[in-house]
């Protein structure tokens, strides 16, 4: 997919990922000549964002969105995905900084948006698990999360929690960023929520999804808890926002769905 028409962003945060985070740049480079890469560094102490500052001074794709302290994975990609949506990016990709996604994937879900206006690493594709170096009970964990947020929010997909996304510019340019609140897991399945209730499509891409080896994981009992609640409050929150439209007798605006139709 790569021509003159697209210009896409792969959005990397970062917290104390020096080991990592050169040899991710490289790599995301190398498979995507023709993109842009972003860090968002949450001032991370072990000079992650030093270590891309150079990178900067060498590569003009390459940009460093520095914040003081470490203030989350939501916010992260919201400040990027606005920085973006400043500049000319038809696509924004989101992306761990662990190598625990395969940067040789970016490319297929480049070409997946082609189809779809998000395109989704799916690490539980067709219900087949994927994922190696994790520990059984962070498996039974995620697999849970996933069939949990379908069954309460209605979400037709296999991996509502992964965070390896290629999103078209479209979404980005609909979706309430200032209203996203979400933070970790819960931040995917509230973009997924949000973006499939306007009538944007969503596919998904069977990825292998290897557990990092270098650094340490930003897992926590919070980030858990958030996603058990936030979904609750996202589907209870669009019944509301149902019935008001239903007594205002007006439609619920699907920008998606029109955006298909002037394609077709």
């Amino acid at each position: 997919m790569g021509n003159n028409k697209v210009k896409p962003l792969v959005i990397v945060p970062t917290y104390n990922e020096s080991e990592n985070i050169a040899a991710l740049i490289a790599r995301i480079l190398e498979e995507l000549p023709f993109a842009d890469v972003m860090i968002v560094d949450d001032g991370s102490p072990d000079g992650t964002g030093d270590i891309v500052d150079e990178i900067t001074s060498l590569d003009s794709r390459v940009h460093c969105l520095h914040r003081p302290a470490k203030m989350g994975l939501g916010t992260a990609y919201i400040a990027a995905f606005k920085w973006a949506l400043e500049r000319h990016y038809t696509h924004c990709f989101e992306m761990d900084a662990d190598f625990s996604h395969d940067p040789t994937d970016l490319a297929r879900l480049l070409e997946a948006t082609k189809d779809f206006d998000i395109a989704l690493g799916s690490r539980f594709y067709a219900g087949r698990l994927s994922i190696v170096n994790w520990p059984l009970s962070r498996l039974i964990l995620s697999m849970a999360a996933s069939v949990y947020v379908v069954m309460i929010s209605g979400l037709k997909m296999w991996d509502t929690t992964t965070g390896f996304k290629c999103f078209r510019r479209e979404v980005l340019e609909h979706l309430p960023l200032d209203k996203v609140k979400s933070e970790g897991y819960s931040f995917q399945i509230d973009l997924n929520f949000r973006a499939t209730r306007m009538g944007f499509k969503v596919g998904e891409i069977p990825i292998v999804f290897t557990d990092r080896t270098l650094g340490g994981s930003k897992m926590s009992k919070k980030i858990v808890f958030e996603a058990i609640w936030r979904v609750w409050q996202l589907r209870f929150a669009a019944i509301g926002e149902d019935l008001s439209y239903f007594f205002r007798g007006k439609r619920r605006p699907q920008p998606g769905k029109r955006q298909e139709k002037d394609q077709a």
